[in-house]
């Protein structure tokens, strides 16, 4: 079975904008497209029943960095000159209590930026939601997600931490990776 026939949630951290097509905001940023490291077009997922849930709020800066104005606004309203960089407490707690319902959890990529400290929040709640969740297989993929949660000191209460993000993903799509495909000619 290929992953995006599994799935029945897919909380995703990105603006409905943003996961449905590229953009370039005004400081140059591209937004990645549905077809990037196999995300699933809203379209698709509706019509096989996945529940897609996107952030209802976003905490925003004028610069990208700690030093910034921040402020947070509703997943709509985000003027164009300015950067996402996590999302809001209503959209990490929302996401929190979606995953306490899965009985299998893949999680790769960061709510925010959770390097800089005053963006850590969406990532340290989700984080948190899901190392509480009681009887939950629990995937980490990638570098950064598998930073944030050994930083959080909550590694051991995961089932797996990965630091291959997109090759585990195409791993669980079902795509053939080319390490792996070449293993048999060795």
């Amino acid at each position: 079975m290929r992953l995006p026939d599994a799935l029945e949630k897919l909380p995703n951290g990105k603006r409905r904008e943003e996961f449905q097509q590229t953009e370039v905001n005004n400081s140059g940023v591209q937004r990645e497209t549905d077809d990037d490291r196999g995300a699933i077009p809203t379209e698709r997922a509706e019509q096989r029943n996945i529940q897609v849930h996107l952030p209802g709020d976003l905490v925003i800066s004028d610069r990208f960095g700690d030093d910034g104005e921040v402020k947070t606004v509703a997943s709509g309203q985000v003027p164009d000159d300015w950067f996402i960089m996590d999302v809001g407490d209503d959209t990490a707690k929302q996401f929190a209590r979606e995953l306490a319902a899965c009985r299998t959890i893949i999680w790769n990529g960061p709510m925010g930026v959770f390097e800089i400290p005053r963006f850590s929040q969406g990532t340290r709640m989700v984080a948190q939601g899901i190392a509480g969740a009681e009887g939950v297989t629990t995937v980490v993929g990638g570098g950064s997600t598998a930073e944030a949660v050994e930083e959080m000191g909550l590694m051991d209460r995961m089932t797996h931490v990965s630091t291959g993000g997109g090759a585990s993903l195409e791993f669980l799509e079902g795509k053939e990776l080319p390490g792996i495909a070449a293993l048999p000619e060795a």
